[in-house]
């Protein structure tokens, strides 16, 4: 864990090829009170249509999510919902270049019906399918083999997604395998729900779950050991592709077959499971985010069990960011308190509590070198409300604003200290350039800033004001600064700043 959580605090972005079958999911909500009155069956009165992108495009979602520049190769139709899967993955700034069009197939759409009751506890009733499992023509093929060698270079990692929908043949499989291994580009498979894995013999890893290795072996888990059965299915899976076997087993985590045959259980923490849809997808995208980060099978089946059980926790498919992964991770080693929380988990917690009268607090900050002069703000903003949501940054975004040599404290020691305050209640981690987003979502009552800043200068005071909350700004307490410290501790800005400007500066960029 402590590797993986050093990793964390170096991520890195990389660049993904995304190769398998698009499809735009479409989620018709409505409410399902009542039977129809000539059969006995459910009338859904339809409230909502919301449409994402599905199978491989959602794993795109999910890569982007953790940082990856992703490009898109597949296929589809020449119709409105390929135009619309497009221009939604243009829109989450995933690179659409590498899918083709083939006028005579459609576009994949899997249109989901979603009841309610009382408004509340949607459940899928049923899906409608719209789509071909015709193999795509060898001109297709040629097409999206072209895009594969046009991209190949800039590629870091090549994820194919296999949906048995037609586009990941055979021929086009081992093609795209042998050009990736050309470039020395590992490729990671989650695999059809097919009887056989040759075709994707040469691949570096394939991610298949329970029932689908159970299909690919033609051997059944029964109520006996299972790792023994995972063990002996992962070995006849190892023969017919010749790398990894990453195979899932939910709430037991995942067992890993390495190319030497070694064998490695990787278990998890278990989760309220919500919606099971996606967690394929989000897993596939963690551990191609972890071995593109260069960590180990074990690290990066452990970094792709937390980005799952993450996705289950929720209804649909909803990608997961790379700080949520990480404040999952910190909390499971035990190195931060319960306090630390999703954007989701906080804007939950704030409507529990303005829904019984109480009254929300927000503030954010670095809070890399926590000082007497924060202890003293946070005191203060506690005492504006009865609940404390503070929010700090992502050490990339720190390094961003404050220079290479900061943060002196990683995020999992600022998080420590922060969660130790009595103040706070909660504490969340926002990857964006201001918290702006993370404050639309948790609708606080008050926001709180020291009183260096105009109201004017705090992000999200407008958004705060215009939902009838208010702002305030707490006065500094006298001689207790970053800049302080830092002078105390010989900073060496400090020392070379010789002008007024130059110190001005300094303090500007150290005392947030």
């Amino acid at each position: 864990m402590d590797t993986l959580l050093q990793a964390l605090d170096n991520w890195q972005s990389f660049t993904a090829l995304v190769v398998g079958d698009f499809m735009l999911d479409q989620l018709l909500h409505g409410d399902a009170e009542r039977l129809a009155p000539d059969a006995p069956v459910p009338v859904l009165q339809i409230r909502s249509e919301v449409s994402s992108p599905g199978g491989a495009a959602n794993l795109c979602m999910d890569l982007e999510a953790l940082q990856a520049s992703v490009i898109a190769v597949g296929v589809t139709g020449e119709d409105s919902a390929g135009h619309t899967l497009r221009a939604q993955l243009k829109d989450a700034n995933i690179n659409p270049a590498g899918l083709v069009t083939d006028p005579t197939r459609p576009t994949t759409v899997k249109r989901s019906y979603v009841g309610l009751a009382q408004h509340r506890h949607p459940q899928k009733m049923f899906r409608a399918d719209f789509e071909s499992r015709a193999p795509i023509s060898e001109t297709v093929a040629a097409s999206i083999l072209a895009q594969i060698r046009a991209h190949i270079q800039a590629a870091d990692i090549v994820c194919i997604e296999d949906y048995n929908k037609g586009v990941c043949t055979p021929e086009l499989c081992r093609a795209i395998i042998d050009i990736a291994q050309e470039h020395s580009v590992p490729v990671l498979v989650d695999p059809a729900r097919i009887e056989s894995y040759t075709k994707y013999h040469g691949a570096t890893a394939i991610t298949p779950n329970r029932t689908e290795a159970e299909v690919a072996t033609g051997k059944v888990f029964d109520n006996g050991d299972t790792l023994s059965q995972s063990r002996e299915m992962a070995d006849t899976l190892a023969s017919q592709v010749g790398g990894c076997v990453v195979l899932t087993l939910d709430r037991m985590g995942a067992l890993v077959r390495d190319e030497s045959g070694t064998f490695t259980h990787v278990p998890t923490v278990a989760r309220q499971v919500y919606d099971v849809t996606g967690a394929g997808d989000m897993f596939l995208a963690g551990l191609a985010a972890a071995r593109a980060n260069k960590l180990s099978w074990e690290d990066s089946v452990r970094f792709a069990n937390a980005a799952a059980g993450l996705e289950v926790e929720v209804f649909g498919t909803r990608p997961i960011p790379l700080n949520k992964v990480h404040a999952s991770l910190l909390a499971i080693s035990g190195r931060v308190s319960t306090k630390v929380r999703s954007v989701d988990e906080a804007a939950e917690l704030a409507h529990q509590v303005q829904s019984r009268g109480g009254t929300v607090v927000f503030t954010n900050g670095c809070f890399d070198i926590l000082h007497a002069g924060h202890v003293w703000l946070l005191d203060k903003a506690k005492a504006e409300g009865d609940l404390l949501i503070v929010a700090t940054n992502t050490d990339e975004k720190v390094r961003q604003y404050k220079g290479p040599t900061r943060p002196v404290n990683a995020l999992e020691q600022r998080l420590r200290v922060l969660c130790g305050l009595a103040a706070v209640d909660a504490v969340v981690v926002f990857p964006h350039d201001t918290p702006m987003e993370t404050i639309g979502r948790i609708k606080p009552d008050v926001l709180v800033k020291g009183d260096e800043y105009t109201e004017g200068e705090i992000p999200g005071a407008a958004f705060v004001i215009s939902n009838g909350g208010r702002v305030v700004r707490i006065p500094m307490l006298e001689g207790e600064s970053t800049t302080a410290v830092l002078k105390a501790m010989g900073d060496e800005r400090w020392k070379t700043a010789t002008t007024r400007d130059d110190r001005d500066r300094f303090i500007r960029d150290t005392s947030r």
